[in-house]
């Protein structure tokens, strides 16, 4: 009921739809109930030698006319109701990904993509069908239930007893099994998540499994993933068989009910030939509309379980929200300060960061060297708040990034990382991406300031060609280029840089590291370097270990000291 509750605030701007879908199936039943109260007539007055031609037009007449406005009314549930469904699909599916978008890396930390993917899709695909067709079914057969009771009430009140005293156990057949039925579904989605994850992950990391020639590796791991989701299916598939039978054996029962006492009843004149043949028929309605319910039952359990997974998702914390009074961060001259910062990932992690402080001044250029492990990437990633601090303050400009909108701190605040991740476009859409408002003389300007021009130039079709998944079109310099390009358009005041030359040749490095030397000009800047080399010039270099900031000082003071940024250098001279 919580995950129903959840989900009926998404019927709410469609009412009328829903209200208008409701109507039409309303008369769509009535027209049901309606035949076997014709048949009926016309049989007690065949019997009794009372029926006219005249009285057959008559009927025919009357339920054609039904027929014909029934088959508008279904006309509009299986189209107009249909699209309904899919609006709540699609209101649904907005909601999910700005959630997404508003989640930490926190989050993302320890989600699977494919997992993720599952529930945009598969789930939300299952939960339309539901949003139709749930209130409708329920609302088809509870008419069709009532009417068919009343109007055999009035005829024979104790046949009609006995008949409606069988079905409550066939309700409790299928209570004994939802509970399954529900789990063996919810295992289902969640291997077929875990099967998109692994498919998802193979395909891109294609190039890898065929340098190292490990496709009879990966097909071994998919086909353990395979087979999993396969026995789930089984599962769902072996409970939803005995669901299935255990209402069959009760529509034969309901069968023989209706045969064995209506002819009994028939015989000693409790009721009339007609009325037994309206027994029958009634009788196949509320089987059929019991059945149908049945069928329904698995695509009920599939949405609920598909809202269950949805509301998980809805459900996980925003760590990352604007205070009500937060402001927008302007005229930013780029003083940084660390004060008394720590850091841990989660409670059952060390402290990454403990106790730093730091005071980069407006246009400075810092780098960051030390121990893969010692929290450099870290210590950035808190900057642009991509994780929020535990202990101690980080401020901009005497503003603490906590008191800012998020919008306008990472709108301030550049990055350019090691492994550079390019959108499935053309070269034009993934510069622009750092301003979309920018017309072309600007993104021009930019690639020429990240050496990307010349380069650009010699695609098949400039900055229109489409560079494929991930830039794979692209080799990592060129990638790097654009990744430039795309600050430069951006222009930030502060920026990152991220190993942003260690995966690069020489010839590379020397290209990629003008452009950086240019972009970094006149910006509060923080490198972060393995290739000391690269970072010679920086006003100031800090050693940062597990212990903490444990060296600062220029490349000189730092080599005379001959510590431990002495011994890191010797390294790559």
């Amino acid at each position: 009921m919580k995950n129903i509750r959840s989900f009926l605030k998404y019927y709410k701007p469609y009412w009328w739809i829903l209200a208008a879908d409701l109507l039409c199936a309303a008369f769509c039943t009535v027209c049901e109930l309606v035949f076997p109260a014709i048949v009926q007539r016309i049989t007690d007055a065949a019997i009794g030698g009372e029926l006219a031609i005249v009285h057959v037009l008559r009927f025919g007449g009357i339920y054609m006319l039904l027929r014909i406005c029934d088959t508008f009314a279904n006309y509009y549930m299986s189209y107009v109701g249909h699209v309904m469904g899919t609006r709540l699909e699609t209101d649904m599916r907005r909601d999910l990904f700005s959630h997404l978008e508003k989640l930490s890396f926190r989050f993302y930390d320890n989600a699977k993509v494919g997992q993720i993917m599952s529930r945009i899709t598969n789930d939300l695909f299952d939960i339309t069908e539901f949003a139709h067709h749930c209130p409708e079914e329920f609302f088809i057969a509870g008419i069709k239930i009532i009417g068919s009771f009343c109007i055999l009430a009035k005829v024979n009140i104790l046949l009609t007893s006995i008949l409606f005293l069988i079905m409550p156990l066939m309700l409790v057949s299928r209570v004994l099994f939802r509970k399954k039925m529900k789990m063996a579904f919810k295992k289902q989605r969640e291997e077929v998540g875990e099967l998109n994850a692994a498919i998802e992950d193979n395909l891109l990391g294609i190039r890898v499994v065929k340098s190292f020639a490990n496709e009879d590796m990966e097909r071994a791991k998919f086909e353990k993933g395979n087979m999993r989701f396969f026995h789930a299916k089984r599962t769902a598939y072996k409970f939803m068989a005995l669901f299935h039978g255990g209402v069959r054996l009760f529509d034969g029962i309901m069968y023989i009910a209706v045969i064995v006492l209506g002819a009994a009843f028939m015989v000693h004149g409790k009721i009339t030939p007609g009325d037994f043949v309206a027994y029958l028929l009634y009788n196949q309605t509320l089987i059929a509309s019991v059945r149908k319910l049945v069928e329904f039952t698995e695509q009920f359990q599939k949405g609920v379980t598909g809202i269950e997974r949805f509301r998980e998702i809805m459900e996980e914390d925003v760590e990352m929200q604007d205070k009500p009074d937060a402001i927008p961060l302007a005229g930013v001259r780029g003083d940084v300060r660390f004060h008394n910062v720590s850091f841990r990932y989660s409670e059952k992690d060390k402290i990454v960061l403990s106790h730093i402080n730091l005071h980069v001044a407006p246009g400075e250029s810092i780098a960051i060297v030390g121990p893969s492990g010692g929290g450099k990437t870290t210590l950035c990633s808190l900057l642009p708040r991509f994780y929020e601090v535990q202990e101690g303050s980080i401020q901009i400009d005497g503003k603490d990034i906590r008191d800012v909108t998020l919008h306008s701190l990472r709108q301030n605040i550049g990055i350019v990382q090691q492994d550079v991740y390019m959108f499935n476009g053309t070269v034009r859409e993934n510069i622009l991406y750092g301003k979309p408002t920018a017309g072309t003389e600007d993104v021009e300007k930019a690639a020429k300031l990240a050496n990307a021009h010349d380069f650009i130039m010699e695609l098949p079709d400039g900055y229109d060609t489409h560079i494929g998944e991930r830039g794979v079109r692209l080799s990592g310099g060129q990638k790097q280029r654009l990744a430039i390009a795309r600050l430069f358009l951006k222009n930030p005041p502060i920026l990152i840089l991220d190993e942003a030359t260690s995966a690069l040749d020489n010839e590379g490095e020397r290209i990629i590291q003008a452009s950086l030397d240019r972009l970094a000009k006149g910006r509060t800047t923080f490198t972060i370097a393995h290739r000391l080399t690269t970072i010679k010039n920086a006003d100031t270099i800090l050693v940062l270990t597990e212990k903490g900031i444990e060296e600062t000082g220029t490349h000189e003071a730092l080599m005379k000291k001959n510590g431990i940024y002495a011994g890191l250098y010797s390294l790559y001279v």
